[in-house]
């Protein structure tokens, strides 16, 4: 498991740009969003924590098609298939490596893109604590549609579309806890948990319903 996991780090660094693409990505959300409602730094701060969680969500969903894409492609995965080892663990480990070369450096980056819209210093904080907990489910969600679609020669739009209306709660909570932390008297403790909570329903659904979906393509 460790080896795969090292390897499956090697592999999502290397295809698409790696973490590079993402937060391009990132900045380029960000930098729009200026432009399109105005310069008042009263309103960027205000709607700062959506539109950082907005881009970062966006560009989460950058390089899912490639996470079963490229063993599909060479064969492997019908070797991954065929292991000892529970099929969920496997896509449990590939999640957690293509969520730390895509996701963490979007949640390293927050500081600096939520200067960029104003957002005060708790703010920040907050913003990057939520994308901590909540992007992981983002990929864990993504794997299951990054699975239904291995198959298809071009099924990285298709993967957006089935996975963005499942990662709608996460954006949600992680938005309403954010502003929680930023004004009174909204909360921050409940959405943050119930946040934490969906990170964690997302890593046991998330490698069950992807394994089962390669097990059935590979029929």
């Amino acid at each position: 498991m460790t080896s795969l996991f090292f390897r499956e780090l090697k592999i999502a660094w290397r295809s698409g740009g790696g973490a590079l693409t993402g937060v391009m990505f990132f900045l380029a959300v960000v930098t729009v969003f200026p432009f399109g409602i105005g310069p008042d730094l009263n309103t960027l701060a205000r709607i700062g924590p959506a539109v950082l969680w907005i881009a970062a969500l966006l560009a989460s969903l950058l390089g899912l098609d490639r996470l079963f894409q490229l063993e599909r492609e060479d064969g492997s995965l019908d070797v991954l298939l065929m292991q000892e080892w529970p099929m969920t663990l496997v896509v449990g480990i590939k999640c957690l490596a293509h969520w730390v070369v895509t996701g963490l450096p979007l949640v390293l980056a927050t500081p600096i893109f939520g200067l960029m819209l104003n957002v005060p210093p708790i703010g920040i904080a907050a913003a990057m604590l939520t994308l901590l907990a909540g992007t992981p489910a983002i990929t864990l969600i993504g794997a299951a549609g990054a699975a239904v679609t291995v198959s298809l020669p071009r099924g990285g739009l298709l993967i957006a579309i089935l996975v963005l209306p499942l990662v709608i709660p996460v954006l949600i909570f992680g938005v309403t806890a954010t502003n929680g932390a930023m004004f009174d008297p909204d909360p921050f403790t409940a959405p943050f948990m119930i946040l934490c909570a969906l990170t964690l329903f997302s890593a046991v659904a998330g490698p069950l319903a992807a394994a089962t979906m390669l097990r059935h393509s590979a029929d």
